[in-house]
């Protein structure tokens, strides 16, 4: 199976998909931030490097689509090719971060890649307010991650709701900032018995 968790920057989808992983022993993928020769750019420089920033998200997000595809081990996936086009690009457009040139090039390839996907068996939404994003960005003290813009993450948060009011299939919603699920196993056991009862118990020891 395909598991999936999605949310905003420094909602704790790294952190979850971890401890998941080790809980049902799935075997998880990670969103490919360290390598990425873009980020430090992007946010110096928003308008100039969205589309590269995007394009590189995309291409490695299908890569990501094409080993779950072809795994025969149930993947976790931090983040997925989703969000990417649904929730950043157009985001980046409507402030005036990419050109509709760039975007309609963008929204283009991903409709091409969206054809050959599928979708996961199961998408978590890590949902969270700004304020607790902001706190736990700065906790974890990545330089690239300095300049994000409150604007930014408000308007990131706004397009995740959008997207799963209109998401069809099979998700949950975890209010993220109302619990503590890296340090309280109690939480941790929140997230993990509302996973058993959505897949009807299959991942249950």
């Amino acid at each position: 199976m395909h598991i999936a968790i999605a949310g905003n920057i420094g909602v704790g989808k790294t952190t979850l998909c971890k401890l998941l992983s080790k809980h049902y022993k799935w075997s998880p993928l990670f969103e490919a931030v360290d390598d990425n020769p873009y980020l430090d750019n992007f946010y110096e420089d928003m308008q100039r490097w969205s589309f590269n920033l995007q394009v590189y998200f995309l291409n490695s997000r299908f890569r990501q689509v094409q080993d779950i595809a072809k795994s025969k081990k149930t993947i976790i996936q931090d983040r997925t090719i989703y969000e990417d086009a649904y929730v950043f690009a157009p985001n980046l457009q409507s402030m005036g971060l990419m050109t509709q040139r760039d975007y309609d090039n963008y929204l283009s390839l991903f409709k091409l890649m969206e054809s050959v996907v599928s979708p996961p068996d199961l998408l978590i939404y890590l949902r969270s307010d700004v304020p607790s994003l902001v706190n736990k960005i700065q906790k974890r003290g990545r330089d690239y991650e300095e300049g994000i813009r409150i604007d930014y993450l408000k308007r990131l948060n706004e397009r995740y709701e959008a997207f799963f009011d209109n998401y069809k299939h099979n998700h949950l919603v975890i209010q993220a900032n109302e619990i503590d699920f890296h340090n309280n196993k109690s939480d941790l056991g929140y997230i993990i018995e509302k996973i058993d009862s959505n897949l009807g118990g299959i991942f249950k020891k």
